[in-house]
């Protein structure tokens, strides 16, 4: 386990990227890379202990996919002259070819100098596991970067839309502020009529105001006056009252003289006649007080009336008040619309010249792009070109070894036929031979025969000679 550490921590120090597990690499790679069928199929065992040089091949082809979009038909592409003898022979070779190039021109974005053909013919699983984790860790900063450029889009379509949301706002706020501050002509002239009207409502209401806050005065005076003549008549009855207590006592305890009698009857009298006298003043003052009252009143009721007069006015006043501080807010709502407005124009500003610059950018590597296409199509016209021809020759040396296969066919089926025939005359020359065997030991046996039978005769003429 301790070794195991130490080899990771020394392969972390080598690298400027974690390496992964084995469980990850392929969870990763069977989820972000590989689709369908390949998917399901790629396992651990494609990777550790003795990884498959197809599987990582096929694996590579599709990473360049995934970041090129350069397809896998593309690697088979025989890019040979017309005179290579046997093309045949780099039809195998051209594939890894392919992906070693391109593999080689990939790998140092991710950190990996040291990429080597014999990594994509006899892969080591150590040195696999860290040029995919290598792969993996790339892969995961692109898409991080992605999702960012995404959201960076996404804010600005909707920085847009808001834009495009608020100046409609502002305008229509314009035009119901125009509508709101402009009299169309046909009331400009009952404008100014309510607004002298308005004019002498106000200058007679201060008068008004004047006038009842003075006689709001003389009524106040007049309601003192009363409280005090009325505070002296109670205090005239008390003392009245105390006064005929007193004489019902003084005539009760005292006895007097007639002329005393008579005397504090007079003075009793000028008393009383005083009171009466001070009395009817009263009645008379109260009788004036209360014209002033009832004069107080009507001129109330026709304060009322103003009041009711100044209460609609007032009302018109604060609908039109309203109106205004509506203006006013429509005016600050504009006004702040208006800051929002400079500053998205100054983000849009900012945001279109970063795009500028991403635009100027992306034609520039739109241009470099399309001039390494443009002639990246050309080699591959060229290849295409080269490999019709080849393909022509190979057609014609295919029509040449067919045609040579028909001719050996013909001169085996001819064989074959004079096989048969030579078997056949060999049959039949050996039926003679036999024949002729069998006739010729007949012969012979005619021969010994006649040669017996002329001994015989011989010897028969010899006996008779």
């Amino acid at each position: 386990m301790s070794d195991q550490q130490c080899d990771k921590d020394a392969d972390m120090a080598e690298n400027t990227f974690p390496v992964y597990k084995v469980d990850t690499i392929v969870q990763f790679y069977r989820t972000e890379v590989l689709i369908g069928q390949e998917a399901k199929h790629f396992t651990k065992n494609d990777i550790t202990p003795n990884p498959k040089a197809e599987s990582i091949q096929r694996l590579y082809m599709r990473v360049l996919q995934l970041l090129f979009r350069f397809r896998p038909e593309c690697h088979y592409a025989v890019p040979l002259s017309e005179n290579v003898q046997h093309p045949m022979l780099y039809e195998a070779v051209t594939p890894v070819m392919s992906v070693y190039m391109r593999m080689c021109q990939f790998l140092p974005l991710c950190h990996v100098f040291d990429f080597s053909l014999n990594d994509l013919l006899n892969p080591k699983s150590k040195r696999t596991v860290i040029i995919l984790s290598a792969i993996q860790n790339f892969l995961q900063f692109r898409k991080q970067r992605l999702e960012i450029t995404a959201a960076h889009q996404q804010c600005f379509r909707s920085d847009m839309d808001r834009l495009q949301a608020y100046t409609r706002e502002i305008k229509e706020a314009e035009r119901k502020i125009d509508k709101l501050t402009t009299i169309p002509p046909e009331q400009q002239a009952e404008a100014k009529e309510l607004a002298n009207a308005l004019a002498e409502l106000t200058t007679n209401t201060q008068h008004e105001y004047q006038d009842v806050s003075a006689m709001n005065e003389t009524v106040a005076q007049c309601k003192t006056e009363i409280a005090e003549l009325s505070q002296k008549l109670t205090q005239r009855k008390v003392d009245v009252a105390t006064l005929k207590d007193e004489i019902v006592k003084l005539k009760s305890q005292i006895v007097e003289s007639p002329e005393e009698l008579k005397n504090e009857m007079e003075r009793m009298k000028e008393n009383v006649k005083s009171i009466r006298m001070s009395k009817e003043l009263a009645d008379e003052r109260l009788v004036e007080l209360q014209m002033l009252v009832q004069c107080a009143s009507q001129v109330e009721a026709e304060i009322q009336v103003l009041l009711k007069q100044l209460q609609d006015l007032q009302s018109s006043m604060c609908k039109t008040n309203q109106q205004k501080e509506e203006v006013q807010s429509l005016a600050a709502m504009n006004e702040n619309l208006q800051k929002e407005l400079k500053s998205l124009s100054n983000e849009e500003a900012q945001l279109k010249r970063a795009l500028a610059m991403k635009l100027d950018k992306e034609s520039k590597q739109q241009i470099r792009r399309q001039k390494k296409k443009e002639v990246k199509d050309q080699q591959v016209k060229n290849i295409y070109g080269q490999y019709d021809k080849i393909h022509q020759k190979r057609e014609e040396i295919v029509k040449r070894i067919e045609e040579s296969n028909r001719e050996t066919k013909r001169f085996r089926e001819k064989m074959q036929k004079l096989r048969e025939k030579c078997n056949q005359q060999t049959q039949k020359a050996q039926e003679f031979y036999e024949h002729l065997l069998t006739t010729l030991e007949q012969y012979n046996k005619r021969i010994e025969g006649i040669v017996v039978e002329t001994n015989a005769d011989t010897l028969k003429m010899k006996s008779h000679f």
